[in-house]
């Protein structure tokens, strides 16, 4: 028998334990609401033409071929710009990495970060990759605590405790899934300060940095004068081409305190060859063009999301936040006769057939919770919330 690799059966990934009963369900002719995964382009909304057009005139152009290991140059140099004219902050090319979406980008940075015992600190509740990657490396996740009661933001006293000689970095995403919280700047200063104190790097996750509704997103790689910061950014949400798998890391690092972690990166990047060619080309009209797109999608999102959160605070059993970005929601489960909260999602899988995730399936301080998108449109969250809303009342009476 050949037997798979233990840091490889090691990996978790909690949509797979809902995925796999809803398939069961649907085999037998169930219809499910589906609330589980943030893909935007399952719903009404799609990569703005322009993009569409270039990735099509990519291919018909010959644009077919293995590119550079560190991406297109024109790519970097539009990705530099953007960043430049988001974050005010200066990098050039030499500072960007093109990847295969921020998974693959969590890879290259784990891979380079991590030899076996080393720590790096996550939010808690946290994106699985976060988890599984760091665990696949023979790394040790360690989640620091996020304030529910305060939307979600870090806690920064408790990241302090958990800094051990072993720390090589700190992680935050925000906008943040599966929360929804949009960081505060005051926070985000109080973190760069934290990790100069003990000289760590930031790894900062954006992908959802221009989806924010009464906020505006701060990125940590304006705030730092001396401590790195290694943002990662992608195609995948504001550009709303999740299957183009397309995404990129900057470092913003005046001292060149990364320098033998960008090298390793590179040798990484170096053996998958190059990240997909034409989707390049097309990420440069991405980049470049217009995203009045973004206004609408945005004032749709803002609809949904106030429909989600209304419906889900008047229900019997239940509470949540109020998302300041991104389109996840991630309410309490206050009361009921589950034992966890996955048994709760199962039960509303099969009694109530709405999909979602259990809040343990992020990890660390999920635990008691659930994630709902609100991608859908309003008819259908209408649909899932008076199955939701049925069900807690039976169940609770």
């Amino acid at each position: 028998m050949i037997h798979a690799s233990k840091r490889a059966m090691g990996i978790e990934y909690a949509i797979r334990d809902v995925v796999l009963p809803a398939r069961e369900l649907e085999k037998k002719g169930i219809k499910l609401i589906k609330l589980n995964i943030g893909d935007p382009v399952k719903f009404d909304f799609d990569a703005p033409e322009h993009m569409k057009k270039a990735y099509c005139e990519a291919i018909m152009e010959g644009h077919n071929y293995y590119g550079d290991s560190e991406g297109d140059t024109e790519l970097r140099e539009a990705i530099a710009e953007r960043e430049r004219k988001k974050n005010g902050i200066d990098i050039t090319v030499d500072d960007v990495q093109v990847t295969a979406a921020v998974t693959e980008a969590l890879q290259f940075l784990f891979g380079a970060l991590i030899d076996g015992g080393e720590e790096i600190l996550i939010p808690g509740p946290s994106y699985p990759p976060y988890v599984g990657l760091v665990k696949f490396y023979g790394g040790i996740p360690k989640a620091y605590r996020t304030i529910e009661e305060e939307g979600w933001q870090p806690d920064v006293d408790d990241m302090r405790k958990k800094i051990t000689e072993k720390t090589r970095a700190i992680a935050i995403i925000n906008p943040n899934n599966p929360t929804g919280a949009l960081y505060e700047k005051k926070t985000l200063k109080e973190i760069i300060d934290l990790a100069g104190e003990y000289e760590l790097p930031v790894i900062s996750d954006e992908i959802y940095d221009l989806m924010t509704y009464e906020g505006k997103h701060v990125s940590p790689s304006s705030l730092t004068k001396d401590v790195p910061v290694i943002g990662m950014n992608g195609l995948s949400k504001v550009y709303f081409a999740t299957g183009w798998r397309l995404g990129y890391m900057y470092f913003v690092d005046p001292e060149n305190k990364l320098a033998e972690v960008r090298e390793a990166i590179g040798k990484l990047a170096r053996i998958r060859l190059c990240p997909n060619t034409p989707a390049q080309k097309a990420a440069i009209a991405g980049l470049r063009g217009s995203m009045d797109y973004l206004e609408e999608y945005m004032a749709k999102l803002k609809e949904r999301r106030d429909y989600i959160y209304r419906r889900l605070n008047e229900m019997p059993g239940i509470s949540t936040q109020k998302p300041e970005g991104a389109f996840y929601i991630f309410p309490k489960i206050e009361e009921g006769p589950w034992k966890s909260d996955k048994e709760f999602v199962l039960d509303v899988l099969h009694n109530a057939h709405v999909l979602f995730v259990h809040g343990s399936g992020f990890g660390e301080g999920g635990e008691g919770h659930f994630r709902s998108i609100f991608l859908a449109p309003v008819e259908v969250l209408e649909k899932a919330m008076d199955n939701l809303e049925k069900f807690m009342k039976e169940r609770l009476k």
